[in-house]
Order: structure tokens, then C-alpha cells, then sequence
């Protein structure tokens, strides 16, 4: 007969490795289809849940115009002086969202107060939008017995205090000093028409509807209009500063200019303003429509409220003067027995009324400018100028006084004195009717052009989007999850990659279903009661299985490969744990038994082997204590229903497994069984996790390497041959365990599972 030739192992290709196997990839998905699905759809319940819970997002806008200012002015040309141009429309939006405006509107609309329902964890929002009524208490037959006549479900489910739909508080009045806005109180329905107040743990008072309650010593106002709720149910009170009221509404408002392009401004400004109540949104952007409005209007008539402060303070002085200087004039004529003036005379007062009467105008403007601007400023100076002209004019008038005979000088300064005040008072006066009546008629150069209009539907959330990108999410997410562990587990899938490693391949033996079931009835084996335990040999309770048909292909193979072998005993062992060693052993003797073979499987596993759990017995009396020399070898052998068929089991685990196989007398125990059988298997741990396998490996006469599907990688397998083969032991081939039929692995590599039938 042909021997089956030892290749000798070479090391992992390492360009397969780094190449990308599309079809290997596109294999994957299709072996995990079901968990693609699955995720898939869970992701999609859980959009249509979120999006079904999410609070729906309203949105209401209002149009306003900022029109070019007005250049008439009741003060003539100051405008002109001052350089007045057309409305900044970057100005007027931020005017609209500065606290002067928006607080107007907390003001006027209350905000700045917030009443809040506990509401049903979770569905609070969406129980309140559907009107879902408080469920009531209802009888459940064969609990009287019991003393339970009802059932109250909030209250079973602990959320008793809870607003389910409707629950309503209206709050009329609710005043808190400075340093207690922004801290919150508890409202608990008492009853229909009363309530109590609760400051963290402590209850602070009692109030009923309608009634102005104090509380904390005169440091709160309360008053209670209506209360639509249950006895039970609570609900928060805040007052807010009236700054951050104000910022929460300006976060919720949108300010926009329609039709700008060009660098051009058209000043038609879109105001938008989003919410989660319909109501209040109209209130709100109205009020900010309107509160916008009147503070233009105000600041309008600012510059004519100016003046008229200034011209009341004025007018008195004025008035005061005109009196006294009459008084002197009356008086020098009675005492001179009335002296006229001349020709010249008369026009030097005329002269002089008209200089006097453009000083006191230059004066008005000084103190309107003085409100505006610096000394420095451009018309404040040109003003300045102006006045040191006429000043000049003045001087020159009096000089001509001065040389005028000295009866005509007297009548001619009193003359003066009197026409000079009445022609600036009666001036004032007029220009205090004019401001007044400028005041009065001003309208401002904002106009609102659309009123506010909420939309019907929300604009939030989109509830379409939502759950295709939940959607689309979840079959991410499950795809890259199946790519990166397929990416990140590359065990081997084909016999050809273990023969790349220069390891013959003895058999590839499918995964089994029957010893699937099996391996999870094992796990659960043992009763509390009776510690039974279920015996799992799948060569004997499913035969015809198609790895028990693999392992009679091992069993051929095995034959030539000990031909030339010193013993008739063969180690099988793996890189790492769980790759199926015990399930060969014990499957490969009861097969070789049944080919009226004398077969003996050794447990040489003594940390954790299992052998004895597939025959359905105990680890008692085993491997550890022959080696130990508290049981002879004859005595420790134990036989199964197979006949041919005896194993030993691990033992007691020992504190020195490792220093137990070393000693001689497991030398000589092999010595001692190898005659006394056709065949003897010895199960080992992994080569990788303890050195025990290297031990065993020197005493037998053929090492057989176990890897299992899509669980070795390549360069662990080849790194446990290196392992063995420093310690000098050869290793004859190996076995491929639980062989799935993947479509990564057919997609990949080329490779089909056949099942004869």
C-alpha cells in the first residue's frame, strides 16, 4: 500500500490576505440575510415609533415693510444738517430680535410663565395630542377574594400623578420675587376647585380657584383661574427671568429679507416663528408684529419729544423776560415822556430782531445735536460756525447803537430788548404747536403687510425621512457589522488553505445538526435533583449522520498514515479551544470500534476535558489518578455500550497536569495499554494554550492537527505546527471540523458541500 506523504508546512500567503474578495464579501450577506432582515426591520419599527412619538413642529410668519424715513422735519433743515439717509434693514432685524421687542411680547403674552403636566413617560406628548382619555378604574373577577374590588392602572403603574390628555391649569396671575425666578414649584390638584403648592419636598400652602393667594412671606402671588384635572394629578410652575423668556423666543424666531439681490434692500421682512402650539404661535408673532411696530413709531416721535422737553423748559424763562423787558420800555417813556424812534433806529431793531431770532434757533438745534453727538462731530461744528457769524452780525449791530445820540441808544436797546424776546417766544411757541402736531400724526416707517398665519400641518418631524434613514440605518449598521466581523474573523473556509501550510488534509467533516441539538442538551444535562446526565455519541444515536460518514473517511485514511508510525497511538489536538477535539475522539473510536476495532480513548484534557459527559458518566477515577498512583490503569478503564469501545477519563483535575504527563509513569502506562489494543486516541488541550500536547506528542506514533470552520485563522494553525515541531513532534495531518455550507466559502473559494442520500 501507498503511504500518504508528510508535506512540509510553509508559511500563510500573505497576498490572499491583503487582496479584497468581493465574492467572499457579497457571500457573507447572503449567509447572514436573515440578520440583515431582522435588524433592518427592528430599525424600522423603531422609526415609525419615534416617529409616531416625536412632538409635531409648527410653524407661523407674518410679513413687514421698513420704508424709507421721512426727510420732513418740524425742525427744518436738521435733518439736512444732521445727514439723515434710509433705514439700515440689518439694523431693523436686530431691533426685532432684541430683548427691547421681544421682552414687550414676554410681557404682553406671559411667557415669561410656564405651566407643565407631568405627563405618561415616554407617551406623555403623544397620549395629550390624541386626547387619549385617563383610563378608569375597572373590576377584575376572583380578586374580591383577595380584597381588590378594582384596579386603578396609573396608579398600579406608579404614574397616578400623571396628566393623560386634557388636564388643564390656567393661570391667571403668578408674580415671585427676583430670586425665586426660574426655580420650580409643584401644583397638585386637590380637588375640583382647590390646589396645594409644593416647594421641592415641602407643601408651602392652599389655594382654590379664583382666590389671589400668598405665599412665602409675601414673596409669591398666585391666582388659580380654572383647574381641569383629576384630584392627584401635578403640574410645575416657573417663572422665568424676563431675559431668558425672551432668549427662548428669539431661539424659536426666524427673520428673513424677501426679494434682496444686488447688494439692493427692499426691506420687506418675513418673520417666522416655529412652535409646538398652534395658539401660541399666533399670539406670539402677532404680539412681535405689533410690539416691532410701536417701537418705531416711538422711536419716530423720540426726536419731537426731544424738542418739546426742551421748548417747555424755555418757553417760562422766555415769558419772564418779555415781562421785564416791557416793564423798562413802559417805564423809560413815562419818565422821558415818550420818545420815539427814528428811521434809522427802527431799522437797526429790525436787524437786530432778525439776528436774535436765527441765534435762538441755532440754539434749538445745538441741543438737539448735544443729544446726538460729540463737539467734534462735522455738524455739530458747521452748527458752531454758523452761530459765531451771527454773532459777529450782533456785534456790529450794537456798535451802530452805540453811535447813535444818547436818547435814541436807551429807546433803541429796551426797543429791542422787547421785540427781540416777543419774536423768539412767539417763535418757540409755534414750533412747540408744530412738534406737537408732528408727534401726534406720526405713523413710523414700518408697516405690517401680512398678518401672522399658521400653517395646518407640521413642519416637524418628517416623518418619512425618519424612517427611511432609520431604515437605511439599520441596513447599514447590520451590513458593516457582518463586514467587519467577516473582515476580522478569518478563520479558514477550504482544505486548500490548510494545505497551503504544507498539512495534508486526512477529512473535512461537516457540521452536524443532530450534534448540534446534542451539544445544547449536554449543556443543560444536569438535573438539581438526580445529577443524571445525558449521554451525546453521535456515532451512536445518529450513525448515518453525514460527519459519522466523514470520520469512516478519516478511519480509511488513518490506516496508511500509520504505517510506518513506532505505536499504534494517536494524538489529536488544535490550535485553540472549542475546535471539536473531543467530538473526534470519541466519534472516531466508537467508528474504528465498530469496524471490529479494539479502541481506547484517552481524556488527556485533565483541566477541562469532557469525554466522559458524551458517554454520560462522571470524571472520576481517571487519567490524574492512574498518573498519580491512586488508581491502577485496568481498574480506570471503563467500557460503553459500543462494543470494542473502552475510554478513560480525565480524573480529578490535579494542581500539575502538565508535570504529571512528564513523569515516566505515563511513559509506561502507554507501554502498558498500546499492546492490549488495535488503537488508541488521546484527546489534548489545545497546543496553544498549554504545553501538554508537545508532552503527549513525543509518546505517540502519529499527531493529528484539528481546525475548524471559519474559526483558525491560517497563521494560528501555523503557529501550533511551529509550536509542536520545537518540541519534536511531527505532525502527520490535519482534520477540517464543522464544514458549513457558506456562501462566503462558496463565493470565495470555489468550494461545495455534497451529501449522499
Amino acid at each position: 500500500m501507498t503511504q500518504m506523504p508528510y508535506l512540509p508546512h510553509r508559511e500563510p500567503s500573505s497576498s490572499g490576505g491583503s487582496d479584497i474578495d468581493f465574492g467572499r464579501l457579497f457571500g457573507m450577506l447572503l449567509d447572514h440575510k436573515w440578520f440583515i432582515i431582522l435588524v433592518t426591520a427592528l430599525f424600522f419599527v423603531g422609526g415609525v415609533v419615534y416617529a409616531a412619538l416625536s412632538t409635531p413642529i409648527y410653524q407661523g410668519d407674518a410679513l413687514v415693510q421698513v420704508e424709507r424715513r421721512s426727510s420732513v422735519s418740524p425742525l427744518g433743515d436738521l435733518d439736512s444738517i444732521m445727514g439723515n439717509e434710509e433705514a439700515n434693514t440689518s439694523a431693523e432685524v436686530e431691533i426685532l430680535r432684541s430683548r427691547m421687542v421681544l421682552g414687550k411680547v414676554v410681557d404682553r403674552t406671559g411667557l415669561d410663565t410656564l405651566v407643565i403636566p407631568e405627563r405618561v413617560p415616554y407617551i406623555g406628548d403623544y397620549v395629550r395630542r390624541n386626547g387619549i382619555a385617563r383610563p378608569e378604574p375597572f373590576s377584575v373577577p376572583y380578586l374580591s377574594q383577595w380584597g381588590i374590588d378594582e384596579i386603578d392602572l396609573p396608579d398600579l403603574l406608579g404614574i397616578d400623578t400623571a396628566a393623560w390628555g386634557g388636564e388643564n391649569v390656567r393661570v391667571g396671575r403668578f408674580d415671585v420675587e427676583a430670586s425665586l425666578r426660574g426655580y420650580p414649584f409643584t401644583l397638585r390638584v386637590e380637588d375640583g376647585d382647590s390646589y396645594s403648592l409644593v416647594q421641592g419636598e415641602r407643601t408651602i400652602g392652599q389655594g382654590r380657584v379664583g382666590d389671589n393667594v400668598t405665599f412665602l412671606d409675601g414673596d409669591m402671588h398666585l391666582r388659580v383661574s380654572e383647574i381641569t384635572a383629576p384630584a392627584g394629578v401635578e403640574f410645575t410652575l416657573v417663572k422665568q427671568t424676563r431675559a431668558v423668556a425672551a432668549g427662548s423666543l428669539g431661539a424659536r424666531l426666524g427673520v428673513s429679507e424677501q426679494g434682496a439681490s444686488g447688494g439692493s434692500s427692499t426691506g420687506m421682512l418675513r418673520l417666522r416663528l416655529t412652535g409646538t402650539d398652534r395658539a401660541e404661535i399666533q399670539d406670539s408673532l402677532d404680539a412681535i408684529s405689533e410690539a416691532f411696530l410701536m417701537q418705531n413709531v416711538e422711536r419716530q416721535s423720540a426726536q419731537a419729544d426731544q424738542s418739546l422737553e426742551f421748548l417747555e423748559e424755555q418757553t417760562p424763562e422766555l415769558r419772564t423776560k418779555l415781562n421785564e423787558a416791557e416793564e423798562r420800555l413802559n417805564q423809560y417813556r413815562v419818565d422821558t415822556n415818550s420818545v420815539d424812534l427814528n428811521s434809522e433806529s427802527q431799522s437797526v431793531v429790525n436787524q437786530m430782531i432778525a439776528v436774535e431770532q436765527q441765534l435762538s434757533d441755532l440754539e434749538l438745534q445745538e441741543a438737539e445735536l448735544a443729544q446726538r453727538f460729540t463737539g467734534n462731530h462735522p455738524s455739530y461744528r458747521a452748527l458752531g460756525r454758523q452761530r459765531a457769524h451771527l454773532q459777529e452780525e450782533r456785534e456790529e449791530l450794537n456798535q451802530r447803537i452805540d453811535s447813535l445820540p444818547a436818547a435814541q441808544q436807551e429807546v433803541v436797546r429796551l426797543t429791542r430788548d422787547v421785540e427781540v424776546t416777543q419774536a423768539i417766544y412767539v417763535n418757540l411757541l409755534n414750533r412747540a404747536q408744530e412738534l406737537q402736531v408732528a408727534k401726534a400724526g406720526t405713523i413710523g416707517n414700518v408697516r405690517i403687510i401680512d398678518d401672522t398665519v399658521v400653517g395646518a400641518g407640521p413642519i416637524a418631524p418628517n416623518k418619512p425621512v425618519i424612517v427611511m434613514l432609520a431604515t437605511v440605518m439599520g441596513g447599514f449598521l447590520s451590513v458593516a457589522f457582518v463586514l467587519a466581523r467577516g473582515f476580522l474573523n478569518r478563520g479558514v473556509e477550504n482544505p486548500e488553505q490548510l494545505e497551503e501550510l504544507g498539512l495534508p488534509v486526512y477529512a473535512t467533516v461537516p457540521l452536524s445538526d443532530a450534534q448540534t441539538k446534542l451539544v445544547k442538551r449536554i449543556k443543560h444535562r444536569r438535573d438539581k435533583k438526580s445529577r443524571a446526565v445525558i449521554g451525546g455519541l453521535l456515532a451512536s444515536t445518529n450513525p448515518t449522520d453525514t460527519a459519522i460518514e466523514a470520520m469512516r473517511g478519516l478511519r480509511t485514511s488513518l490506516h496508511f498514515a500509520m504505517l510506518d508510525a513506532i505505536n499504534n497511538s494517536i494524538m489529536i489536538t488544535g490550535p485553540s479551544p472549542n475546535v471539536g477535539k473531543s467530538f473526534l475522539s470519541a466519534n472516531l473510536g466508537a467508528v474504528c470500534a465498530q469496524a471490529e476495532q479494539r479502541v481506547l480513548v484517552i481524556d488527556a484534557d485533565m483541566r477541562k476535558g469532557h469525554i466522559h459527559h458524551i458517554f454520560g458518566d462522571k470524571p472520576d477515577n481517571g487519567l490524574s489518578d492512574v498518573l498519580s498512583g491512586r488508581c491502577h490503569w485496568q481498574k480506570a478503564i471503563r467500557y460503553t455500550s459500543i462494543e470494542g469501545l473502552c475510554y478513560l477519563s480525565r480524573g480529578v483535575v490535579p494542581p500539575n497536569p502538565s508535570e504529571l504527563l512528564m513523569q515516566e509513569r505515563f511513559s509506561r502506562f502507554l507501554q502498558s495499554v498500546s499492546p492490549e489494543f488495535d488503537l488508541v486516541i488521546i484527546d489534548t488541550p489545545p497546543i496553544l494554550a498549554v504545553t501538554d500536547a508537545a508532552i503527549v506528542g513525543k509518546q505517540v506514533g502519529t499527531t493529528l492537527m484539528v481546525a475548524r470552520f471559519q474559526l483558525n485563522p491560517p497563521r494560528e494553525v501555523n503557529i501550533a505546527l511551529k509550536r509542536l515541531e520545537n518540541a519534536g513532534v511531527e505532525v502527520k495531518g490535519c482534520i477540517m471540523n464543522a464544514l458549513e455550507n457558506k456562501a462566503a466559502a462558496s463565493y470565495g473559494y470555489g468550494y461545495y458541500h455534497y451529501t449522499y442520500s
